[in-house]
């Protein structure tokens, strides 16, 4: 039988309450980001708990610590904000015994389900997008022999925004792994202060294109730029304008610190725009449902 553990990032905690706090019956190994060094094991009925306290900062050197330090044969990813239902272990357990080569798998939070088809299927490269790390489970081993590991560089605490679990999965399917997508709720998310969200302005836009330039590189980071413009309008059309923000989005895709980016960019910018508005307009006028259906 295999041995589930769950990988929980969190900050600054005195004690171990926070998996009681989480709803986890199960094997958990803490990775507590703090202002000390120290290694807490407590062993009760059938439950291993492990707290890892470490001064080193970042989401994705929380996540790598974990998997580092795992020793279960399926990992779950958790944050400090999800509440499991009490029957999370069998759900993901009897999800990879029936899906026996599947290396990752994506599962439904209460609130937060994947912009995915409610069926069972494999996630190819567009489709991993759509995920979050609260939604990911998986072999330890497929991911260690393949060398994979969250990009530092990505994450809250790197100040470039998120997006690293995108780019973890991306790196998976590079390396052939498979990821599968099961329709089955696992946790809710409770509502929090995000350490890099605040909102959609200049500075989101700007670091999504970044991020996006960063895993997909430039061809497909443009196209996946006018796409999240426009399917994700009427999210962020409170916030911000679509010109204000495609201008943000596709500085962060063209600029790299240089001069001769910058003249390209200036170059460029006034032809995105006029792209971005009569595709708009096209949408709008030909296919009114379209963007709702993205």
């Amino acid at each position: 039988m295999e041995r589930l553990e769950v990988l929980l990032s969190c900050m600054n905690q005195n004690d171990l309450s926070i998996v009681k706090k989480s709803h986890l019956t199960g094997d958990v190994l803490i990775i507590n980001q703090c202002q000390e060094n120290s290694d807490i094991v407590k062993n009760d009925k059938n439950q291993c708990i492990r707290m890892i306290s470490t001064t080193e900062r970042g989401l994705s050197n929380s996540r790598n610590m974990a998997i580092k330090h795992s020793a279960g044969d399926i990992c779950l990813l958790c944050d400090d904000d999800e509440r499991f239902l009490s029957s999370y272990e069998d759900i993901i357990l009897n999800a990879f015994k029936s899906l026996p080569k599947a290396d990752i798998i994506a599962f439904n939070v209460k609130g937060h389900k994947p912009r995915l088809r409610q069926r069972i299927q494999r996630i190819g490269f567009l489709k991993s997008l759509r995920l979050a790390s609260y939604h990911l489970a998986f072999r330890r081993q497929s991911v260690l022999n393949a060398c994979i590991h969250f990009d530092p560089l990505m994450g809250a605490g790197s100040g470039n925004g998120g997006g690293e679990e995108n780019k973890f999965l991306i790196e998976c399917l590079k390396k052939n792994l498979r990821i599968y997508y099961v329709p089955a709720e696992i946790a809710v998310l409770c509502p929090s202060a995000s350490s890099w969200f605040f909102g959609y302005d200049k500075i989101f836009f700007k670091q999504r294109g970044t991020s996006t330039k960063y895993m997909l590189g430039m061809p497909f980071a443009i196209i996946y730029g006018f796409y999240y413009l426009l399917a994700k309008h009427s999210i962020y059309s409170r916030d911000i304008s679509l010109w204000s923000a495609a201008g943000s989005l596709f500085y962060g895709i063209f600029f790299c610190h240089s001069r001769r980016n910058k003249e390209l960019w200036k170059k460029l910018l006034p032809l995105l725009f006029q792209l971005i508005m009569w595709s708009s307009i096209w949408i709008n006028a030909c296919h009114p449902s379209f963007v709702h259906l993205l």
